[in-house]
């Protein structure tokens, strides 16, 4: 019996759409399909896709794609593009995950504060309210979710910005599904070691009259909580761990940020001199994160 499927391997943002349909001739065993792109989509094929070209893959290409099913995880989708939201609102749940849509900005915002998700993928160019604006107010929040920005190639800005303001990851268009679904899947794979780390690591860190709680992701200095975003949390708290360990910026991005984001050094500069305002006496002879100059940074060894 033939058993149609949507392609996952074509890339998305490409100006010329099609209909693609995927059809095997024996799935129960591993096989080879023909992908083919047409004008007029066939009659098992319901969404379109973009993609001008035939193909050959193996279903063995997608292994390794599919996240734990115990649970379903619950993801927002903010884009404007109806075809290109519904299309990766598809694919996610080949990964167990169930997705909403929100059209523009102020969508986004009502189902934020209606439902507890466990990642936003977001897109910068919007109505109502632009991504980064929107960043910014999802990172008021006491609550923690990765973001993932979509982001035009061009546009190296939005990227820094995007990751300043708090996003956890970008990707830039056109992208492939698959690619997609990686970086949806490492988020939680990261987010599951920060819990662990967390509970493997439960006592409170103290370094002089600063406290972190890694349970409660809480920083208190004094008697004074201090509240501080979800990155520069994650940020201080490796420092914290790795207390009179010397770590330049590239080590830095890639513990706390991930690998790539490899080539913007500046972030963790500037997470580091927001983290000095907020914790230090006098930010300009910081106590706690302190400069290597020519290397990198460390945090102080005081007891």
């Amino acid at each position: 019996m033939s058993h149609p499927a949507v392609i996952k391997m074509l890339e998305i943002g490409d100006p010329h759409v099609n209909w693609a349909c995927v059809h095997s001739a024996a799935p129960e065993t591993p096989y080879t399909e023909k992908i083919t792109c047409n004008d007029t989509p066939p009659p098992c094929c319901r969404f379109p896709l973009v993609a001008h070209h035939a193909a050959r893959r193996t279903m063995t290409d997608f292994s390794g794609m599919l996240c734990d099913t115990t649970m379903e995880k619950q993801i927002l989708i903010v884009e404007d593009n109806a075809d290109l939201a519904s299309l990766i609102q598809l694919h996610l749940g080949d990964i167990n995950c169930a997705a909403d849509i929100a059209a523009d900005g102020g969508q986004a915002l009502e189902k934020y504060k209606a439902k507890p998700y466990d990642l936003i993928i977001l897109d910068i160019m919007l109505p109502v309210m632009d991504g980064i604006s929107l960043c910014r107010k999802f990172r008021e929040d006491s609550r923690y979710i990765p973001i993932i920005m979509l982001t035009s190639k061009s546009s190296e800005i939005d990227r820094v910005v995007g990751l300043e303001v708090g996003a956890d990851d970008y990707i830039t268009k056109p992208f492939s599904i698959p690619e997609l679904l990686a970086r949806v899947k490492a988020r939680f794979r990261s987010l599951d070691a920060m819990s662990q780390s967390a509970q493997a690591q439960a006592p409170v860190l103290v370094a002089g009259e600063m406290s972190i709680d890694p349970q409660k992701r809480q920083v208190t200095i004094g008697k004074k909580e201090i509240t501080l975003t979800a990155k520069e949390f994650d940020l201080l708290l490796h420092f914290a761990r790795h207390p009179g360990r010397v770590q330049t910026r590239t080590q830095l991005l890639d513990q706390v940020w991930g690998y790539q984001f490899e080539g913007y050094e500046h972030t963790v500069n500037t997470h580091i001199n927001r983290l000095r305002l907020k914790i230090e006496k006098d930010p300009a002879k910081p106590g706690y994160i302190l400069t290597v100059w020519g290397v990198g940074y460390k945090f102080s060894e005081q007891p």
